[in-house]
């Protein structure tokens, strides 16, 4: 048994490349750099106190990082891993719920434990699957839409913070769309450094931050929490993250089995959620980087991408305390600014494919209006209303043509 393993790690041993390191190492910067503003929105959202935030980042870092190198070391398959953004696009707009933030967490348990079942329980999965796409990238849409006025109101704000981050953004997009968000967030780090005047206790308050300090939040489950938090954020997760990544898997030719891939994803959201993280998935964006021929020009050695991703996020994840304190020094609208950037690529994707039928094209349209709205009706927030009421039209619609 001793020596089969030897074998085995002597073979993944030649199947490392330097190209594989770089590209690992790229994948998770774009990865981290691209979208922990949302997160540390999205969790600050719900009720996450600072420090809880930066837990919560660190903790959701690890886990895809362990994630990442454990799928792809047993599968032998480039099997990207990402924290989901969406999901913390859907806490930013949600808002606090009765319990705070330990019923936010409580949620993040039952959303997790949802994954691992519709990965190993068909049912569930197909009634994931079974959700019209329109309705889906609606409800997405309109809770990305709030957030993708940020940029907006940052200049309004102040033109000389908020103008840099958003040329640096428009101007290294247009070259190449991989760098806007990293390009942004650099503008954002010389805004603080040369434009925020620093507090005397910054430089202490950032050299203590460089430990790692998880908090172990207890949760809290209450019905307010599943219906606003919980459920929506499961179908966010499923819908705009797993399900695209096994596609963005099967594009490049590699057919892995998705249901354990699912329940792996959720087993990891289930271990990050008590320290503040909200859900772990299948990337999609890193996906195309990691199990394309830009990793690696042999198919079979690309899973030494996501293993070198992996540990990069593990190394970012350690570093999540420094970078939440120092993004703490700006004015929360330019860390908004950053994230609104962030997210305008899915906000425009998911509201073409919202809107590209006809047939259910008025009913998506009530999903997007109700969910934009941010109203929060019986403590539930508007992402599940603006999905039963987009439910709803539909049905009604297919009921009158089966009359007709």
């Amino acid at each position: 048994m001793l020596l089969v393993r030897n074998i085995r790690f002597s073979a993944m041993l030649r199947d490392f490349s330097v190209q594989s390191l770089f590209m690992g190492v790229l994948i998770a910067f774009v990865g981290f750099a691209s979208s922990f503003a949302v997160i540390l929105h999205g969790l600050a959202g719900v009720g996450a106190t600072e420090a809880q935030a930066a837990s919560g980042l660190m903790a959701l870092s690890i886990s895809m990082g362990v994630c990442a190198i454990v799928i792809s070391i047993v599968t032998r398959l480039p099997v990207s891993i990402a924290w989901s953004t969406p999901g913390a696009a859907l806490l930013a707009t949600s808002g606090a719920v009765q319990g705070g933030f330990n019923a936010a967490v409580g949620a993040f348990l039952v959303c997790g434990l949802l994954i691992v079942v519709a990965g190993l329980w068909k049912p569930l999965g197909r009634m994931v699957s079974s959700i019209p796409p329109a309705l889906a990238n609606a409800m997405l849409a309109g809770v990305l839409l709030s957030l993708c006025f940020a940029p907006v109101k940052a200049i309004a704000f102040n033109p000389l913070f908020g103008l840099p981050i958003v040329l640096a953004w428009a101007i290294v997009g247009s070259l190449n769309k991989l760098y806007a968000v990293p390009a942004a967030l650099l503008a954002f780090v010389l805004v603080i450094a040369f434009g925020v005047d620093m507090p005397d206790h910054a430089f202490a308050q950032l050299a203590s931050a460089l430990v790692p300090k998880p908090e172990f939040v207890s949760p809290v489950f209450n019905a307010a929490a599943m219906i606003s938090i919980a459920l929506p954020l499961f179908i966010v997760t499923m819908a705009s993250q797993n399900i695209p990544g096994i596609a963005v898997l099967k594009v490049n030719d590699y057919h892995p089995n998705p249901g354990p891939l699912f329940a792996a994803t959720g087993l990891f959201s289930l271990f990050s959620a008590p320290f503040g993280g909200h859900a772990v998935n299948l990337a999609a964006i890193t996906a195309a980087m990691c199990a394309g021929s830009d990793s690696h020009p042999e198919r079979d050695r690309r899973y030494w991408s996501a293993i070198n991703a992996g540990i990069t996020y593990i190394a970012f994840g350690l570093l999540a305390g420094a970078v939440t304190t120092f993004v703490s020094l700006a004015p929360p609208v330019l860390i908004e600014a950053v994230a609104g950037l962030a997210l305008i690529g899915a906000f425009s994707s998911s509201a073409v494919a919202a809107f590209s039928e006809a047939r259910t094209r008025e009913a998506a349209a009530i999903t997007f209006l109700v969910t934009a709205s941010g109203v929060s009706l019986a403590g539930v927030s508007g992402a599940f209303w603006g999905l039963i009421a987009g439910g709803l039209m539909l049905a009604l619609a297919r009921f009158s043509r089966r009359k007709g």
